[in-house]
């Protein structure tokens, strides 16, 4: 499958990553199914979420990014 840009339509995307190196880090960026919950330290409750990688792609001329979910 061949992507095409979102923003201008362009055929040609770079595929990358996203890194995470803040603090308490796993290194990668995820997407968390659900809206927001925090917890009482105020940090994202994970427990009993689905967790997926995600795939991260520049548009060779006009630069934007474009992120999807790896699927399972």
């Amino acid at each position: 499958m061949r992507l095409k840009c979102t923003a201008c339509g362009y055929g040609a995307m770079s595929e990358g990553f996203l890194d995470d190196s803040g603090q308490g880090s796993r290194r990668y960026t995820r997407w968390i199914s659900g809206p927001l919950k925090r917890g009482i330290f105020g940090g994202a409750t994970l427990r009993g979420r689905l967790k997926q990688p995600l795939a991260a792609f520049r548009c060779d001329r006009c630069s934007h990014v474009d992120l999807y979910v790896h699927g399972t």
